[in-house]
């Protein structure tokens, strides 16, 4: 009798772990060892490649998809060395199975994004927009399949190659259109919000398509298995609306505001995403729609979905997501497209993607009397592909649907109209900020009792005590005018998809977006709404979030959209329990510097020492002592002006002092430099110092003829003068005040810098030395520049301006 034949060699699977290089071992033989290789690499590789595109202003996705491509076979892998060494084939299904499980989580975010509430109020416009952008290039991928399946996809299965192809030309991304809309601050006009909009329902769209292209792949022919397949996909839908959803609408409920969520909601919804990702793969969907309708269904409001985005956005956005792009990249080999037939059908697919997706937009827009300008930059928004066109085609490529070629072409497809959307619509389309002339730009008016409108802004609950103790102490009397105060809440845009869900809530026109109803509130202008309640000053609370490179043009846009007259800003620098003062970015201090160089009303940059405490007191417990310390000036008649709105408030002593030199000399004592502008380059011109003598005398008599009205004012308003003949004596003087609780000073007023060297330039020469520890670490500071006409630049073309110009270009 034959001995039995011996098994079939396999190839042993890669052990988790390796005992170290010291007992003879290689440790990227070993999956786990090796993975963390593949991570740092790709995380290096891919965010060194953002950070070159960034001037491009490109989503990050961009370089995600291009550092997936260069790490594979059409760059760094034609090295056999680097590909077997780094990525080996016995380790990829390791790198696939992480790469998906992050995917999935990700799709889970890409969900939570998506509010179907909102896509069901969808306007008649964006649905038509939408529906004809998907209509008219799936189509044109129809015509196309039948080319590419005569020339470099011959003998594959017609139905799923056609719809394969139909969906992967008319997808438009959401989550990365969301970045680029946000990037060119288009998220709350007209073509963002129809934008946004119309790619909601084309995500929902594509999902559907996708779902319908993977029940129709294989390798059992039989028709009715398609049937099944999409039969128990909608029953899975079904069933997560009717069972899953009820599950964490209680969760959500069971997390209000204020508290934070249970571990356990957080492990269950987790586990929920796995296994709803394990069902759908088990039906022959995919596993990411599982995650994906997960997300869908998720409650969004509350605090819930937001602490779900943090727990997890960051770690799959950074670390896995990126994974998958090179996953993607490693089956992409761009030398595939080799000679005129491969680079012609490049170039077909390109166009007719770009020709259903800009014409039928452009088309159905132009019939719904969009603007021309504004229908070409729909259609270039609505060309945008992404992270799902890439899921799309691994999956097409995985079920045997697309050779190498195809896949190679559709990949190189997409990043070509991804890459060309930000420019394009750039180049076509930039909406002017116009905005209605208005009159009173600075607390120093003719008519102080006038209403004072104020843009408070803050970074940090760190500002918001001192700043609604300095608004309280705004407010004046009834003799005064009303105090109306615009709070605005200055969050960074970054690529994490809570702050682009936070944008989506943006849906008025301007920028920010000011909130009007209760419920998805930032937490941070509760404070402020809470203040209102108590007393009788106007709040309007809002949330902008900007890039910090532009954030001065919504503080800016927004100030001259409410008529302020005074941008309040804080410092960038607070201070530490020993008193020192510490920088919190120098992107917070060019913010500061542009908003002074671009400013439609006078700006004040508020140095927080903790006035009033380090909490909000009531009004008829506020009490302090403050001081205008006076040289003279545009901007101290500013200060002063402010300074006499204080002394209105009966808790509030003001003590205006006045510094003189003696005579035949000027406070510069023969310094030759005045000060510094915001740009922190040029050097003021002395202006004409008797007119402003006369201007300066003029608002002082005026302090002084108020002072004189009764005897409370002449114990609220104090008033001195201080002959000074040198830099350091000025120094000594303002330090024996030091025990004042708030400093008023003027940005630039006509006297020596009173520190030597300084990186406070925005604060002025005398501010610049309020500011520093040696100082004080109790007094804060308010440092006020009076706009001033001539020297601002405005961001916003006011109306009638904007009428003339195009009347002269015509």
């Amino acid at each position: 009798m034959a001995p039995p034949p011996p098994p079939p060699a396999t190839t042993p699977p890669m052990k988790a772990t390796s005992n170290g290089s010291f007992q003879g071992e290689n440790p990227l033989d070993f999956a786990l060892p090796l993975l963390i290789l593949q991570i740092i690499l790709v995380v290096v590789f891919t965010r060194f490649l953002a950070f070159l595109l960034k001037p491009l202003r490109q989503p990050r996705v961009i370089a995600e998809v291009i550092g997936g491509i260069l790490l594979g076979p059409s760059a760094l892998g034609r090295s056999k060395a680097f590909l077997h060494t780094v990525f080996p084939p016995k380790g990829m299904t390791v790198l696939d199975t992480v790469a998906n499980i992050g995917l999935c989580f990700f799709l889970f975010l890409v969900g939570l994004e998506l509010d179907i509430k909102a896509i069901r109020r969808t306007g008649k416009k964006s649905l038509g927009i939408a529906l004809c952008g998907i209509t008219l290039p799936f189509v044109l991928g129809i015509a196309t399949s039948f080319v590419l399946r005569a020339t470099v996809s011959k003998g594959v299965k017609e139905g799923p190659f056609l719809v394969f192809i139909g969906v992967a030309l008319s997808i438009t991304a959401f989550p990365v259109l969301a970045r680029i809309l946000a990037e060119l601050k288009l998220l709350t006009t007209d073509v963002g919000r129809i934008a946004m909009s119309a790619a909601a329902v084309n995500d929902v769209a594509a999902w559907i398509l996708l779902a319908l292209a993977i029940a129709l792949t294989g390798t059992n022919t039989s028709p009715l298995v398609s049937v099944w397949v999409l039969l128990c996909g909608a029953g899975f839908v079904a069933f997560a609306v009717v069972a899953m959803r009820p599950l964490l609408v209680m969760m959500a409920r069971k997390s209000p505001d204020g508290e934070p969520v249970k571990e356990l909601y957080i492990c269950i919804t987790l586990s929920l995403v796995l296994a709803a990702s394990f069902v759908t793969d088990s039906i022959g969907i995919h596993a990411l729609f599982g995650a994906f309708v997960v997300g869908i269904i998720m409650p969004k409001e509350g605090p819930f979905a937001g602490v779900l985005i943090e727990k997890i956005e960051d770690l799959v956005s950074g670390l896995f997501l990126p994974l998958y792009f090179v996953s993607s990249g490693l089956k992409t080999n761009v030398a595939t497209i080799s000679g005129g037939l491969s680079w012609a059908l490049l170039a077909l697919v390109i166009f007719t993607a770009s020709f259903g997706k800009i014409v039928g937009t452009v088309a159905l827009s132009m019939a719904c009397k969009v603007p021309f300008r504004e229908a070409l930059a729909l259609g270039f928004l609505m060309n945008t592909k992404g992270l799902v066109e890439l899921i799309v085609l691994n999956i097409g490529k995985d079920r045997k649907v697309l050779n190498d070629q195809t896949f190679a072409i559709f990949v190189m497809m997409a990043l070509f109209t991804t890459f060309i959307t930000t420019p394009l619509v750039m180049a076509v389309y930039k909406p002017a900020r116009k905005g209605a002339p208005y009159k009173v730009r600075s607390v120093f008016r003719k008519n102080p009792d006038t209403e004072l409108r104020m843009l408070a802004c803050f970074h940090t609950t760190r500002n918001i005590p001192t700043m609604i103790n300095l608004i309280e102490s705004s407010r004046g009397t009834r003799k005064r005018g009303r105090l109306t105060v615009y709070a605005m809440h200055l969050m960074e845009l970054s690529e994490r998809s809570s702050a682009i869900s936070m944008v989506h809530k943006a849906r008025n026109n301007g920028l920010p977006f000011w909130n009007k109803k209760s419920d998805d509130k930032d937490q941070m202008v509760i404070a402020f709404e809470a203040y209102e309640q108590l007393s009788s000053v106007k709040v309007r609370p809002a949330t902008a979030i900007s890039a910090l490179n532009n954030m001065h043009e919504d503080i800016c846009a927004c100030a001259h959209q409410k008529t302020a007259a005074m941008i309040l800003l804080p410092f960038h620098k607070h201070q530490k329990l020993d008193g020192t003062m510490e920088s919190v970015g120098h992107s917070f201090q060019a913010v500061n510097e542009r908003v002074l160089r671009h400013a439609p009303c006078s700006v004040g940059i508020l140095v927080d020492r903790g006035l009033g405490g380090t909490t909000q007191v009531s009004a008829s417990d506020l009490s302090y002592a403050a001081v205008v310390a006076f040289f003279g000036g545009r901007d101290d008649r500013e200060a002063l002006a402010y300074g006499m709105r204080l002394a209105e408030h009966p808790g509030i002593v003001v003590t205006v002092v006045r510094f003189v030199a003696p005579k035949g000399k000027t406070l510069r004592f023969g310094a030759q430099l005045v000060g510094i502008t915001a740009d922190n380059k040029k050097m003021l011109k002395e202006e004409d110092s008797s007119h402003e003598k006369e201007e300066d005398d003029k608002l002082l008599a005026e302090y002084m003829n108020v002072r004189s009205s009764g005897k409370e004012k002449e114990e609220s308003m104090l008033y001195e003068e201080k002959v000074v003949e040198s830099k350091g004596e000025i120094a000594v003087a303002l330090k024996s005040m030091s025990k004042n609780n708030l400093f008023i000073v003027g940005r630039m007023p006509p006297t020596v810098p009173l520190v030597v060297t300084s990186d406070c330039a925005e604060l002025g020469p005398v501010g610049s030395f309020l500011a520093t520890s040696e100082f004080s670490s109790t007094a804060s500071v308010v440092v006020l520049q009076q706009y001033n006409a001539t020297a601002s630049q405005p961001l916003v073309v006011e109306e009638a301006d904007y009428e003339t110009t195009e009347s002269s270009m015509v």
